[in-house]
């Protein structure tokens, strides 16, 4: 299956429909945009980010659009934000294993995982 992302909105209590999402690959300080996706009815994207034929092993970067998510949703942020744009730095070690990076998030707080 590759790489895939899943957002779940926490204050709403469903996907974040919506939601942008950059991917990059990194090497140290350095960032490379490989992707920038808009998640889909389900939180997710339309397809995987990598699927097990092009994902290799490497350090990324998913870089998820909170601050204009929430604000779209018409929901009343102070200024700045507490949260802006949540950026997850991961490693891919093993190119033939599934990797899903969800992100469960509110204007106040955010959790991820190693998903399956």
């Amino acid at each position: 299956m590759g790489l895939s992302t899943h957002v779940l909105d926490t204050m709403h209590g469903g996907p974040a429909v919506g939601m942008a999402v950059d991917l990059y690959a990194t090497d140290g300080d350095q960032a490379t945009l490989l992707k920038a996706l808009v998640l889909n009815h389900d939180g997710r994207t339309d397809a995987p980010l990598f699927d097990n034929a092009t994902l290799r092993p490497g350090t990324y970067r998913l870089t998820f659009g909170v601050g204009a998510y929430f604000k779209a949703r018409g929901v009343q942020l102070p200024e700045p934000n507490f949260l802006d744009r949540v950026s997850l730095d991961f490693g891919v070690a093993h190119a033939d294993q599934h990797y899903h990076v969800p992100l469960l998030v509110s204007p106040w707080s955010y959790a991820t995982y190693r998903g399956s």
